[in-house]
């Protein structure tokens, strides 16, 4: 019989949260902004068209996805019985890199996209997964 994982629900929240605020920063022109919108072949005023456009569904399709990647890690964390930020971003690298570094890559090399972009959107994910894992471990 496989252990009783106990989910903290607020935890869960809170590390959805830190996704799309460390999401928020990397995309920021500052960090990767800039170089996110060069990748992708987009001008700043092609970006702003796009937001007027509904880009407020992308954010909240996001959330959820947030909320459910949240969920697993949480998951993931109590069942590796990491209960410090080190442990939990322990477990956030190891998931990131079996799941999202090796998964992703495939879509770039078939679609033709650059490396940088790559670079970018998982470098992305790698903070997101390490930051999340760390917050649910010790919350």
């Amino acid at each position: 019989m496989a252990p009783k994982i106990e989910i903290h629900l607020v935890a869960v929240l809170a590390a959805a949260v830190a996704n799309m605020a460390v999401g928020a920063i990397w995309y920021a022109p500052p960090l990767f902004g800039t170089r996110w919108l060069a990748a992708v072949g987009w001008s700043p005023e092609e970006l702003e068209r796009r937001k007027r456009q509904g880009l407020s569904r992308a954010y909240g399709g996001t959330f959820v996805a947030s909320l459910v990647l949240a969920y697993f890690l949480a998951h993931c964390v109590e069942a590796m019985g990491a209960s410090t930020l080190l442990a939990g971003a322990h477990v956030g690298f190891w998931l990131w890199l079996g799941f999202v570094a090796t998964t992703t890559v495939s879509a770039y090399l078939f679609e033709g996209r650059t490396l940088r972009l790559y670079a970018i959107n998982t470098g992305c994910h790698l903070a997101s997964f390490i930051v999340m894992g760390a917050l649910l471990a010790v919350m």
